[in-house]
């Protein structure tokens, strides 16, 4: 039973990264990875929020299922040494900082938002 909460999360969250991204590639290009960048941010943001709230049973539908797939660390540290390699040095640090930054204030901001 747990498993199949984990696979449906994971079947809305996936293909809403792959969405959230070709939307936001077309409306800013491919300089900056903000499609990645948003799901990572919303991701922490919801997975604080989360953490404080669900149940066992929806955390593992939103947390682990949903919030797994929607983030993902393998593309952003791939778009970040495409960035590097491409010689967008400073977009590479921007990326690998402003996630970071970004990721923990959202997920803190999720937490008290949850009233933790």
């Amino acid at each position: 039973m747990n498993w199949m909460l984990v696979v449906a999360g994971a079947a809305v969250g996936a293909p809403l990264r792959h969405l959230t991204d070709r939307a936001l590639r077309a409306r800013f290009g491919h300089g900056f990875p903000w499609g990645t960048f948003t799901v990572n941010v919303v991701g922490s943001f919801a997975l604080g929020l989360l953490a404080g709230v669900a149940s066992a049973h929806a955390f593992l539908l939103l947390g682990t299922g949903l919030c797994g797939a929607l983030t993902t660390y393998s593309t952003f540290s791939y778009e970040t040494h495409v960035l590097y390699g491409n010689g967008a040095k400073g977009y590479a640090v921007l990326n690998v900082a402003g996630s970071l930054a970004a990721g923990l204030g959202a997920v803190w901001l999720g937490v008290r938002a949850a009233g933790l």
